[in-house]
C-alpha cells in the first residue's frame, strides 16, 4: 500500500514538473523573447511612420463596429434557436457554425466573389461601390467571428433556468418587464465575456483585412507585412505587444470576474409554448442568417468548378489540377493532415493530463499550472508565431514539423483544456479516495474509470485541435519553409497574387471538406459511445 501511495505521489510530482516545464519553454520564454526584442526597435521611428497611427486607428474603428454587428446577429440567432421552440434546431446549430471550419481569409475571398468588381451578386443587382476598405473588413470580420459569438450566447441561453419566468408569469408580470427584470441581469456578466472574446478575435485577425482591406491597413495586417514580408522582427515585436494588450485585458477580466453561472443539473429548460406564427418568423430569421453567413462559403463552388472564372464559366476541374498538382497542393495537404493529427493526439493527451492534475487535486503549484494552461486565450496567433521565431530560431526544431506541431498545440490548448477540466470537475470527488483504498493507482484509475467517463469530451477535444490546425494561418506563417509548407498557407500566397479567385476557393473548399469529415467521424464515435449507456 505504501509503495502504491509513493507511486501515486511521484506520478503527480513528475506530471506537474513535466507540464510546468512544457509551458515554461513553449509559452513564457517565447513571450519574454518578444519583450526583450524591443531593445532593437526604434520606437520613435515606428510611431512616426505614416502607416503606424492610421493602422492603429483603423483597427480601433473597424473592431467595435464588427463586434456590435456580430453579437447582434448571433444573439438573434441564438434567441430564435433556444427560445422560440423551433423544431430541428440541431440543424441550425450545425449550419450556423460552418464558417468556423474555414480560415478567416476565406471569408474575404467569398466577399470578393460576391461583391467584388465582377462579383456575382454585385453584377446581378447592379450594385455600386467597392467591397474593399472599411465595410469589407467589417462584414468579413463579422462573418468570421459570428460562430464564436453564437456558440457562447447559445450556451448562456441554453442553461438558463425557466423557473423564475414561470413564477413571474404566474404573478402576472408582463413579458417586457420579465425581460428587463430577469433576462438582462442574467445576461449581464456573461455577455461582457462574449464582447471581449469577439472583440479580441476581430482586433487580432489579419486574414480578412489582408484580403479585403485594400489600402485600409489595420494593425495585424501591418504587422504581417513587416514581420513576414520585410522580416522586421523588431517592429513586429512592437506591434505584437500592442495586439497582446486587448487579449490580456479580456483574459484578466474573465479570470477576475469569476463565474456567475454554476452548473446545475436541476435547471428546467424552456418550454415550446410559442405560437405557430412566432415559430415561423423565427425560422425565417434563422434562414436569412444562415444564408448570410454561408453564402460567401457557397460562392466558392461555382468559382472552383469554372474553367477560368469570371471570363470562362464553363464547367472544368482544371483549377483543381492546377492547385493540387502544379502548385504542390497535394503535398502540402499531406503535411497539414499529418500535423493536424499529431497536434490532435499530443494536444489531447497533454490537455487531459493537465486538467486531471488541476481539476482533481489542489495545491498552489497546480493553481499556477491552471493559469498557465489558459494563458493561450490571451495570446493572438500572430504574436505567438513571432515569439517562436525569436526564441527557437537557433534551436534544432526550427524549420521542422516539430515546431509547427508545438505552436499549434499551444495556440489551441486553452479551449480543449477547459472542456475536459469542466468534465472532470463534474465527476465524484471521492474517486481518488476510493481508488487509494482499493489499492488502485492513478494511471489505472485514469485508464479504466476517468477516460471512459469523459470519452465524449476527449473526442470533441481531438476534433477541436484537428480542425483549428487544418485552417490556421496566423502562428504558422512565421515558421514554415518549402519542406514544411502547410496547405492553409496557400491562401495568402494566392490572395497576394490576385491572379484568380479559383485557387483560394479550392483551398478553402478542401479545408472545409476535411474538417466536415472530421466532424462527421467524431459525431459517429460519440453516438457509439452513447449507445451502450442507452441500453
Amino acid at each position: 500500500m505504501k509503495s502504491k501511495r509513493y507511486r501515486n505521489r511521484m506520478f503527480g510530482i513528475v506530471t506537474t514538473l513535466v507540464l510546468g516545464s512544457f509551458f515554461l519553454v513553449s509559452v513564457i520564454l517565447p513571450l519574454i523573447s518578444v519583450m526583450t526584442n524591443l531593445k532593437n526597435a526604434d520606437l520613435r521611428a515606428i510611431f512616426s511612420h505614416p502607416q503606424t497611427m492610421p493602422a492603429i486607428l483603423n483597427s480601433l474603428k473597424v473592431t467595435p463596429v464588427a463586434t456590435v454587428f456580430s453579437i447582434t446577429l448571433a444573439f438573434a440567432a441564438a434567441w430564435c434557436v433556444n427560445r422560440m421552440g423551433i423544431r430541428k434546431r440541431s440543424i441550425f446549430d450545425i449550419l450556423l457554425v460552418v464558417p468556423m471550419l474555414v480560415p478567416s481569409i476565406s471569408h474575404g475571398t467569398g466577399l470578393i466573389i460576391l461583391f467584388g468588381d465582377n462579383g456575382i451578386i454585385k453584377n446581378q443587382l447592379g450594385l455600386n461601390g467597392s467591397i474593399y476598405g472599411f465595410w469589407g473588413i467589417v462584414f468579413g470580420s463579422m462573418m468570421y467571428s459570428f460562430p464564436i459569438a453564437y456558440l457562447m450566447i447559445s450556451d448562456i441561453l441554453r442553461y438558463e433556468d425557466s423557473t423564475p419566468y414561470e413564477a413571474a408569469q404566474t404573478l402576472g408580470i408582463p413579458r417586457k418587464n420579465r425581460f428587463f427584470a430577469i433576462t438582462l441581469p442574467y445576461l449581464k456578466k456573461p455577455m461582457i465575456s462574449v464582447i471581449f472574446a469577439v472583440f479580441t478575435t476581430i482586433v487580432t485577425d489579419y486574414g480578412v483585412p489582408l484580403m479585403v482591406g485594400g489600402m485600409y491597413k489595420t494593425l495585424p495586417a501591418l504587422m504581417y507585412e513587416e514581420a513576414i514580408h520585410r522580416m522586421n522582427y523588431a517592429k513586429g515585436s512592437v506591434f505584437g505587444l500592442m495586439l497582446l494588450l486587448p487579449a490580456v485585458i479580456a483574459f484578466l477580466f474573465d479570470l477576475l470576474s469569476g463565474k456567475d453561472r454554476v452548473g446545475n443539473t436541476t435547471v428546467k429548460p424552456f418550454g415550446t409554448d410559442e405560437s405557430k406564427a412566432k415559430r415561423i418568423v423565427a425560422c425565417v430569421i434563422l434562414c436569412i442568417i444562415v444564408a448570410a453567413v454561408l453564402l460567401p462559403i457557397l460562392s466558392f463552388i461555382p468559382v472552383a468548378l469554372s474553367k477560368n472564372y469570371p471570363l470562362d464559366k464553363s464547367f472544368s476541374l482544371s483549377q483543381f489540377s492546377y492547385v493540387m498538382g502544379s502548385k504542390n497542393g497535394l503535398e502540402y495537404l499531406s503535411h497539414s493532415l499529418f500535423v493536424s493529427v499529431a497536434v490532435a493526439l499530443v494536444g489531447t493527451l497533454f490537455a487531459m493530463l493537465c486538467a486531471y492534475m488541476t481539476a482533481r487535486n489542489a495545491s498552489p503549484s497546480l493553481r499556477i499550472l491552471h493559469l498557465l494552461s489558459i494563458t493561450s486565450l490571451a495570446i493572438p496567433g500572430i504574436v505567438l508565431g513571432l515569439a517562436y521565431v525569436l526564441f527557437f530560431k537557433a534551436s534544432f526544431i526550427y524549420g521542422t514539423f516539430a515546431i509547427i506541431i508545438l505552436v499549434n498545440i499551444v495556440h489551441f490548448f486553452a479551449s480543449p483544456y477547459l472542456m475536459i477540466y469542466n468534465s472532470l470537475r463534474k465527476l465524484p470527488p471521492e474517486l481518488e479516495a476510493v481508488g487509494a483504498t482499493l489499492g488502485i493507482g492513478k494511471v489505472r484509475l485514469l485508464r479504466d474509470v476517468i477516460i471512459p467517463q469523459t470519452a465524449g469530451t476527449l473526442c470533441e477535444m481531438f476534433a477541436y485541435f484537428f480542425i483549428n490546425s487544418m485552417m490556421t494561418i496566423s502562428a504558422i506563417s512565421f515558421l514554415t519553409n518549402y519542406k514544411t509548407e502547410m496547405f492553409s498557407l496557400m491562401l495568402p500566397q494566392f490572395d497576394a497574387s490576385q491572379t484568380s479567385l479559383a485557387p483560394p476557393a479550392i483551398v478553402a473548399i478542401i479545408i472545409l471538406f476535411a474538417n466536415l469529415i472530421m466532424k462527421g467521424i467524431i459525431g459517429l464515435l460519440k453516438s457509439k459511445l452513447r449507445r451502450p449507456e442507452s441500453r
